[in-house]
């Protein structure tokens, strides 16, 4: 089975996300834990923990996917920020495991006019010291970026290196973000062009390391390193080229989660709705 979802509120309740997705028709869902604009979290009622872990088994939503807070910068040259950023790291990864979701999704951070090597080591050392305090059960997942500003991720190389600095590669994941792709560069928009980036991927760093696809359309052009989410098949990758990326033998394993624009649950319904049609 084919796993395919959208990103959810957790407005109310932790547990009630589970509800919205099963209600849009997901059978997996990406989610922030709290406010993802906010380093203060509230603890987890444990009631609503054991009421979340039910229902994702009840109405088999799997995997569920915790996206890590904005404001976290794990490649800043601030020190003060850098501290504050792994320490809240940690609590997050210890939020995701409470709730036995598996995975959680990284934005890489900026480094901020220091330059990208400097960025990428900041980010790895980092990262070391997260998983080796924390262990956690939930396997962390890297997310490519366009490449907007200062931002690392946005070249395959920048994961390839990170994982590379790391004591335990096998903890890490990655989150391929169809959108982040071809804004950084990469023409997924043609047959030649996604099957040269993905075997580029794979030499890199590997496919199986993909366990997450989030699955938008770019309003951007290709290589514009502009961040910027649209419908699926609306947008300047387009119908066919989402088609052939979903189909892709190399990502059959992989969860499909869109964050696609959204004024009402209509949108996320019309965008589910599409990409099961492209499914063969």
């Amino acid at each position: 089975m084919r796993r395919i979802g959208v990103h959810v509120s957790i407005a109310g309740k932790i547990w009630e996300s589970l509800e919205r997705a099963k209600t849009l028709g997901c059978n997996t869902m990406q989610i922030f834990s709290r406010n993802p604009r906010s380093w203060q979290a509230s603890e987890f009622d444990p009631s609503d923990v054991e009421n979340f872990k039910k229902l994702k088994i009840d109405y088999d939503i799997v995997p569920v996917a915790v996206h890590i807070p904005y404001i976290i910068n794990l490649a800043t040259p601030i020190d003060s920020l850098y501290k504050k950023s792994i320490i809240a790291y940690i609590e997050d990864v210890a939020r995701a495991d409470v709730l036995g979701v598996e995975y959680v999704v990284t934005h890489l951070g900026s480094h901020v006019g220091t330059g990208e090597d400097k960025g990428i080591r900041r980010f790895s050392v980092a990262l070391n010291q997260i998983i080796n305090k924390a262990r956690p059960k939930t396997m962390i997942l890297l997310e490519n970026t366009a490449g907007s500003g200062s931002c690392i991720g946005y070249r395959f190389e920048h994961i390839e290196r990170i994982i590379a600095g790391l004591d335990h590669p096998e903890r890490v994941g990655v989150c391929l973000d169809t959108a982040h792709t071809f804004e950084s560069g990469y023409d997924i928009k043609t047959k030649a062009g996604l099957e040269k980036t993905l075997k580029k991927f794979d030499k890199l760093i590997g496919l199986d390391k993909v366990k997450v696809v989030h699955f938008n359309d770019s309003l951007s052009e290709l290589g514009s390193h502009v961040d910027r989410h649209q419908h699926i098949g609306k947008g300047n990758i387009g119908l066919a080229a989402m088609k052939r990326i979903i189909n892709h033998p190399g990502l059959r394993d992989a969860a499909f989660i869109m964050e696609t624009p959204k004024k009402t649950d209509k949108d996320d319904k019309m965008n589910l709705k599409t990409v099961k049609r492209l499914l063969r």
